[in-house]
């Protein structure tokens, strides 16, 4: 019984740093879930014991498996076999078990329904890197409005105006690694000798 009683302690802090780390308030969660903002505060808070009829649609609004948002531990299979979701016709397809910190996807765009259309430029907490796998990927950055194709990747501070698109008549595949709240992702190269 520890066990379990170990495992629904830890939901509440595991609650609060998803919902944090997407950046979504407790009204945006209770709207999207149905659950009142004062029960999402108590399940965060560690007030209110999670139930499978409060999580199973936490879940869903988090597009992560329930064991994730438990903590269960791994069984089977360790490879990573996590369900792809689709979010206004684009797939999504996590890459890694992590609830926070980097986050992996491979992402499947498709193409536009109004390519010449400008989309809208956001900004929020972050950082991104893309890697683009195949087609094309129309990245919007700030003044910039570049076309990135396959084999070419690109950083930046998601506080910057951002958009991105897929220009072209066929799907665009991307590797997509984000941080929140500015976290980045560390590359090291060996600089090319000179000749």
């Amino acid at each position: 019984m520890d066990d379990l009683d170990d495992v629904l302690t830890s939901v509440g802090p595991r609650l609060r740093a998803l919902r944090r780390d997407r950046g979504i308030t407790l009204a945006d969660l209770s709207e999207t879930t149905g659950i009142s903002v004062s029960t999402l505060s108590r399940l965060e808070s560690g007030g209110r014991r999670p139930t499978l009829e409060l999580l199973l649609p936490l879940a869903r609004a988090y597009g992560v498996p329930l064991d994730e948002l438990v903590g269960a531990p791994p069984i089977g299979d360790p490879r990573v076999h996590l369900r792809p979701l689709t979010r206004h016709g684009w797939t999504y397809i996590p890459l890694a078990r992590n609830l926070g910190g980097l986050r992996a996807y491979k992402l499947i765009i498709p193409p536009a329904k109004a390519p010449s259309v400008r989309p809208e430029l956001k900004t929020h907490e972050g950082y991104d890197w893309m890697y683009v796998l195949s087609g094309r990927l129309r990245l919007l950055l700030g003044d910039h409005d570049l076309i990135l194709t396959a084999g070419e990747a690109a950083e930046f501070d998601t506080h910057v105006p951002h958009a991105f698109t897929n220009p072209g008549p066929h799907p665009v595949e991307v590797l997509s690694i984000f941080g929140p709240q500015g976290e980045r992702m560390h590359v090291r190269a060996q600089p090319a000798k000179d000749r």
